[in-house]
Parts: C-alpha cells; structure tokens; sequence
C-alpha cells in the first residue's frame, strides 16, 4: 500500500467515480490509476468500490471505512508538507476563502485590505456562493474558510468561530409613509415585501417572524444578495428587509434604513474551519482580523473540542 493508491481512491470517490476526470484531477493516465485501485484491493483482500462491468458504480462497505481513513491519512501528509512549507516561507502561499455575497461586498474588503498589508506574499483567493456551497467547499477542503450567516454548528468536522452579530433594518424610499414610524409587523405585512431567498442571510428569522405573528407577507421579489434588493426598493417595487451591514447612508442615496432586530432577532456570522485543519500563521492572523474576540490560544481550544 502506498500514498498515491489512498490518492486514487480518494480523487475517484471526490469526482463521482468517474475514472476519466479523477486522472485528469491527480495529473495521471486512466489505466495507470484503475491498475493502482485494483493493486490496492489485491493488497487488502477486499473490493473498495462496486463496479459493474468496467464502471464504478460506489463505494463498498469497506471501502466506505478505507476512503474515511485514507482522508485522515492525506490529511495528516498534507499537514506535515504545510509544516515544512510553514518553517521555508512563513510569509508565502495561498488562502483560499468561501463566502457569500454580502460577506465579500460590505465586510471583508477591510479585512482583506488589512491583510494584504500584512502578508503581501500571500495569494488570497475568494469564492462566492450559496451557504450550502461554501460548507461543503470547506468540508472537501476545496477552501481553507467559509464564512457566512448560516454555516452550521453541528457538523462535527468543523469549528465554527464566531465573528459578530448583525440586524435586519427594513429598507425604504426616503419619503415613505414608514419612515419616522414605529416598526411593526403588521405595519410591513401591509406592503409588498423584496428580501433574501429561503438560504441566505437569516431569511428563516424573517419567516419565522411573520408565521408567529400570523401574518403571511407578500414576497415579490425574493434576491441572494443586497444590492438586488436595494436596486428593487428603490425602483418602487416594494419594501425591503436586509442586513444592515449592506447598507451605507451615503452610497445608498434616497433610500432609508430603519433598524429592525426587534421585529428579526440577531444574527451571527461565523467563520467555519476543518477541525482536521493545519492553520499557517497567516491564516491565524486572517482570523484574528476578521474575529478580533478570539484569540489564539481560544481557537487552539476551538480545534480540539470533540
């Protein structure tokens, strides 16, 4: 058994057993890697996947058990390899983060500024998506973070620090009839409503809201990010509710934010971390920038809870 047979399997697995596209991500032929999974099962005495005729079809029970301990196997080569590259170029490398808009578009550009400043050897990469995508991106370690409102607490694999809190405030022309007013349910269920979609952005908090109150809002337009929002509300198409964080009163010029937490709730954003993961030091500055309250030696403890 050796290191690039757990590789096959592993790429094999990750590209939906599909032999052509595992090769052509692990940079060898396709006779080559089907002749190290087969070597491999000789070697065990077990089949690792389920064929049928020459397709892989899945994984056997065994071989469910052999992927599980072959990621913790390169996951702990991968460590050793940053360690070393760690100690060579402490300043050097890649960070890869996944997000969402609103995240990459009104709170990071400070963060990332500040670390650019820092680490200027350090190449950042950001990828945007829904918050299902970016924690599956960092549960396949495509990503080193994610960072969103909605990343789960109870995937065990993670640590999810927390960040900080936000509202919703309800968006308005400057001269609607709300403005000035005070806010209430009943008071906006009156109005056609432009919000986030079901996923993003503490919409569930919103609908929540609204069924416990008895009320059924009129969603016209439903948006993944702010700025759609912003552009909707001020075209006249209705009212709408968003995180203030997205909001500017000088940039967002005739429209009006008012405050609602009381109505929503808060919301926490939090940046998400393989617990498997080995953080290099700039990757443990970038989250002391974008969490200030935890400090290294919390997120040590972070890493370690089971």
């Amino acid at each position: 058994m050796n290191l690039q047979q757990l590789r096959f399997v592993r790429e094999t697995a990750r590209h939906n057993f599909s032999l052509t596209q595992a090769a052509h991500a692990i940079g060898t032929s396709q006779p080559a890697l089907s002749r190290g999974i087969l070597e491999l099962e000789a070697e065990l005495g077990v089949d690792v996947f389920l064929r049928h005729g020459k397709r892989i079809l899945g994984l056997t029970e065994p071989g469910k058990t052999i992927l599980e301990r072959a990621e913790r196997v390169l996951s702990e080569i991968a460590g050793i390899e940053q360690v070393t590259a760690d100690f060579r170029a402490r300043d050097v490398g890649e960070l890869r983060l996944a997000t969402t808009h609103t995240q990459a578009r009104y709170v990071l550009p400070t963060v990332v500024q500040e670390f650019r400043k820092r680490y200027p050897a350090v190449r950042l990469t950001l990828l945007q998506g829904s918050p299902k995508q970016i924690t599956q991106s960092v549960m396949t370690r495509e990503v080193d973070f994610a960072i969103a409102t909605e990343v789960p607490e109870d995937q065990t694999e993670l640590v999810a620090i927390p960040a900080f809190e936000w509202e919703h405030v309800v968006l308005l022309p400057s001269k609607h009839p709300l403005v000035g007013q005070p806010l209430s349910l009943h008071a906006l269920v009156k109005y056609p409503i432009v919000t986030y979609v079901e996923e993003f952005a503490g919409r569930r908090r919103i609908d929540h809201a609204f069924a416990q109150a008895g009320l059924r809002p009129d969603i016209v337009l439903a948006a993944i990010d702010a700025d759609v929002i912003k552009t909707y509300v001020g075209v006249g198409l209705g009212i709408g509710i968003m995180a203030e964080i997205a909001f500017d009163a000088s940039r967002d010029r005739g429209l009006a934010a008012i405050p609602a937490g009381s109505l929503f709730g808060m919301n926490g954003v939090k940046l998400a971390v393989r617990r498997d993961a080995f953080l290099r030091g700039f990757a443990l500055s970038f989250i002391e920038l974008f969490a200030p309250n935890v400090d290294r030696r919390t997120l040590e403890r972070l890493m370690q809870k089971k």
